[in-house]
């Protein structure tokens, strides 16, 4: 049954027409004739919708929903005609207050729609939020909920749909790529900023940018100051959302405006016109409503008890490392996980996710790990999501290390924690490493095999985010954190890098040779091995974080690209984008399948051979740091065949002789890739390939060789 009320609105009288609206879809959607608002509490007395007009603290508007009317179960709903398109809007909701049980109802709170798509008050980045105290202890924190505009002209843009195997991912900050002062840009730190550095993303290669978290965040939420200056620093990573659905308006020029979904929409078409695919990292496994007596945004003054767990007392469990952890296979979280995920993919064309500690999302409402979480599997096997890419950080801080063990039904990629630790321990030359390097080289058999999973369902990397960038990795011995305001106690200790002799900035050009031939060597096997790559923003050219592993509250140079080092270390920029050629260039490089060791029919090789100083005797004891592969171009009669590749990689102090394995006649191997010599010797262009004349190879100390086989 619809009511009228004539209502009072930002100095104009407006007649409203109240029915009890529809309990789903869930949040707040327009309508031919007006909007519907649907909200979820089991345990609230009472909840008010309250409106705002734009730019106004006090609420214009404050509709009380009756539950006779207005609430099917557990959602609250009501049908709104009449009211302007612009209007903000939260909710409060009255009920018990009772930490004890996971209860935080106060009427003074004005909440978040857990699903708003949008949301006011962060449009600077930085700015103080404005917030009203009661004398309760009360905080109000000005953020209001907003319907953008769903009128976006797409064009013809549609999913990209690259297959995994043939993804190179690189993982970058919004903010942070291109905020400093010389990336050159117009707009700096937006999304708009990225677009307009789409050309230099082209001419490097790769082709799916993995954007840190975008969805709304405090950034003034941290209370740490930097000891050197003095300053508060920011949550400069955004690892804390307030509201997944809504991409941050800080991080688009038209925020200011409330214009940044229309920006992000923006941003995700021309990279697609560009053949670049965007993947987010999201955050489902905490939020930042941390703590007994923590800030109250959403979901906690809903239903604290059904959106986080809690032990017995009331009190957050913190699988999370961050205060919370979100009860992610609730059925009513599951869903909103699931809704949202369609939502990016539906609504706004994101061809994929990276899932923050996607280990908690296997823990049940107590904890405990479940065997097969509905959520995941969900999310595998989702119609909507079928083709997008999904990929699990798994692993969790309460100790849950699931890489090559993550649920998940052929489906589930992962970044691979194993391949990082296993490539940087060989890479500094530690003992009992040349058999895992084999393994990571060729596809990680033992953790994706078994599962079901091919090659390609493993993220292989060596730097991300989180830890050193790849030209640190090779600068210093141990983390230097300090600036971080944690007295040097947060960040990882085990790096697995090396200084190379010296900790830190070297004049000393023996030093500073052998980083680079070390570097040089981190990506070429990330480029030369099995599975999907993923590289780090700056490491293409040799971004530096001055030894802190743990950037997330460095809003500042230690965590803006610093483009100026592009034309410093041109040298290795070309290097990485040559690599990157050449990985696309040889299908063999990226297979659907594993390795067997056995020789097809109507090859000459076996589909892998590993090789040592006598070409068929790899040695493969605990000291050895010498190792060769033989990976045959051959794919089977009446297909295109490859180049064969022979890789030799020698991480011994000493220069080591190694034997060729001979080719069929009228085949001749030809030198590409030598990271011992100098640029641009250290990577050949197309064609410029050198014939090996001798049946072997010197092999550099620290050094890599690669040779493809051509017709002589």
């Amino acid at each position: 049954m619809e009511k009228t009320k004539t209502v009072k609105y930002n100095g104009q009288k407006l007649e409203l027409v109240f029915a009890p609206g529809y309990s789903f879809p869930m949040g707040a959607i327009a309508l031919l004739d007006g909007f519907n608002f649907a909200v979820f509490s089991k345990s609230a007395k009472k909840v008010t919708l309250v409106i705002f007009a734009p730019g106004r603290e006090e609420p214009q508007i404050e509709i009380i929903l009756n539950p006779a009317a207005n609430r099917t179960g557990n959602i609250w709903h009501v049908k709104i005609k009449g009211l302007p398109r612009n209007f903000r809007y939260g909710y409060r909701v009255d009920g018990p207050w009772n930490p004890e049980k996971g209860l935080y109802f106060k009427h003074e709170n004005i909440l978040l729609d857990p699903y708003a798509r949008a949301i006011t008050g962060g449009e600077v980045w930085g700015e103080p939020k404005k917030r009203i105290s009661s004398s309760n202890g009360t905080t109000n924190y000005l953020r209001r909920c907003f319907l953008p505009e769903s009128d976006f002209d797409w064009g013809d843009d549609k999913p990209i749909n690259r297959p995994l195997k043939e993804t190179i991912i690189y993982e970058l900050h919004v903010r942070g790529f291109t905020i400093h002062g010389n990336a050159n840009v117009r707009y700096p730190g937006t999304f708009r900023g990225l677009v307009e550095k789409i050309p230099y993303l082209r001419e490097l290669g790769v082709n799916a940018v993995e954007l840190m978290p975008i969805n709304e965040f405090d950034e003034n939420d941290i209370p740490f100051i930097d000891p050197y200056t003095g300053e508060k620093l920011k949550n400069f990573w955004g690892y804390n959302s307030i509201a997944f659905f809504a991409p941050k308006a800080s991080y688009a020029e038209s925020g200011v405006r409330n214009k940044q979904v229309e920006e992000f929409k923006e941003m995700i078409r021309e990279f697609h016109r560009n053949d670049i695919e965007v993947i987010l990292d999201v955050v489902f496994n905490h939020t930042a409503e941390s703590g007994k007596d923590g800030k109250i945004y959403s979901f906690r003054g809903f239903e604290g008890q059904v959106y986080y767990i809690l032990n017995k007392e009331g009190e957050d469990m913190n699988y999370s490392g961050c205060g919370n952890t979100v009860n992610c296979n609730h059925p009513l979280v599951r869903s909103l996980i699931i809704d949202c995920l369609r939502y990016w993919v539906s609504e706004m064309h994101v061809d994929g996710f990276r899932f923050d500690l996607a280990s908690v999302l296997g823990r049940d409402q107590d904890g405990k790990v479940m065997k097969n979480p509905p959520v995941l599997d969900e999310i595998a096997n989702d119609p909507v999501l079928a083709h997008t890419k999904i990929i699990a950080e798994a692993w969790d801080a309460a100790g849950l290390y699931q890489v090559g063990s993550f649920p998940a039904w052929g489906r589930w990629a992962e970044w691979n924690g194993k391949f990082r630790d296993d490539v940087r321990r060989y890479l500094r030359g530690d003992h009992n490493t040349i058999g895992t390097l084999a393994t990571r080289l060729a596809g990680s058999s033992d953790l994706y095999h078994s599962s079901g999973r091919h090659p390609y369902h493993s993220i292989n990397f060596i730097t991300s985010h989180d830890g050193f960038t790849l030209y640190d990795l090779f600068s210093y011995n141990r983390k230097h954190n300090l600036a971080n305001g944690e007295l040097d106690k947060d960040g990882d200790n085990g790096n697995f890098s090396f200084n190379c002799g010296e900790e830190g900035p070297s004049d000393d050009p023996a030093v500073l040779n052998l980083r680079m031939r070390h570097i040089r060597n981190a990506f070429a096997l990330l480029m030369l091995s099995q599975g999907t790559p993923m590289m780090l923003a700056g490491d293409e050219f040799c971004r530096t974080q001055k030894g802190n592993n743990n950037c997330y509250s460095q809003d500042n140079g230690l965590s803006w690209v610093d483009w100026r080092l592009l034309d410093k270390h041109a040298d290795f920029f070309r290097f990485c984008r040559l690599m990157i050629r050449f990985r696309k260039a040889h299908p063999v490089l990226r297979r659907d399948y594993f390795f067997t060791g056995h020789t097809a029919e109507g090859d000459y090789f076996p589909d892998i051979s590993w090789l040592g100083e006598k070409a068929e005797r790899p040695d493969f004891s605990s000291d050895s740091l010498c190792l060769g592969a033989l990976i045959s171009g051959y794919r089977g009669a009446g297909k295109d065949h490859d180049n064969d590749i022979y890789i030799a990689s020698n991480m011994f102090d000493r220069d080591i002789r190694m034997e060729i394995p001979a080719l069929p006649a009228g085949m001749c191997w030809y030198l590409k890739i030598n990271t011992a010599c100098q640029p641009p010797n250290d990577i050949l262009e197309d064609g410029e390939e050198k014939p090996v004349t001798k049946k072997w190879l010197l092999i550099g100390s620290h050094s890599i060789i690669v040779l493809i086989s051509k017709t002589c």
